[in-house]
């Protein structure tokens, strides 16, 4: 097979997976819930078995490829999983609850995630937890002293958060963060 050939082979799949992972413009509706039987919405399923008590939960990922892998959600839905559309206070109880779960699986090697809305395959808002991989490259970051001071980009891109010397090291202007965490 010649370069050319493979080449744009590996372009329609690179492609493919991409508008796979798009979900900006969910379909999901928790009012209409022959809306959530696609594959992308089924957080929103999960988040709607939750008692309504529940602002946070958490679910162990069940994806075979990431074992070590946690997820902390919200009950409440938001368009697209956009954890800026969150109420600010519930954002910061989801960074709290997910740090603390982290810490309690990982101790201080651990790392949360937030993908960017074009690298998302659900829609429901969900921070990933696992253990921190070593050896990053630092990016762009910023060093903040509480929870209180992660900044969510407003323009849908990913971050990633991690202990550093009695900080929260958080890193912006990634697509695909969760790649900084175990499998």
């Amino acid at each position: 097979m010649s370069l050319f050939v493979r080449t744009g082979i590996c372009a329609i799949f690179l492609t493919a997976a991409m508008a796979w992972a798009d979900v900006s413009n969910c379909g999901c509706d928790p009012l209409k819930p022959e809306t959530l039987e696609a594959r992308e919405c089924s957080l929103c399923r999960e988040a709607q078995k939750q008692p309504e008590s529940a602002e946070i939960f958490f679910l162990k990922d069940i994806n075979p490829r990431k074992p070590n892998r946690w997820l902390a959600l919200t009950r409440m839905y938001v368009q697209s999983g956009r954890i800026e559309l969150l109420p600010r206070e519930l954002q910061v109880k989801l960074w709290k609850a997910a740090i603390a779960k982290a810490q309690e699986l990982w101790g201080d090697d651990w790392g949360l995630a937030y993908n960017s809305i074009l690298n998302r395959t659900q829609c429901h808002t969900h921070i990933h937890i696992g253990k921190l991989l070593k050896g990053l490259s630092p990016g762009n970051f910023v060093d903040v002293d509480r929870v209180e001071q992660i900044q969510v980009p407003k323009d849908g891109s990913g971050l990633w958060v991690h202990p550093v010397g009695g900080k929260l090291r958080v890193h912006y202007g990634e697509g695909i963060t969760e790649t900084a965490l175990l499998r």
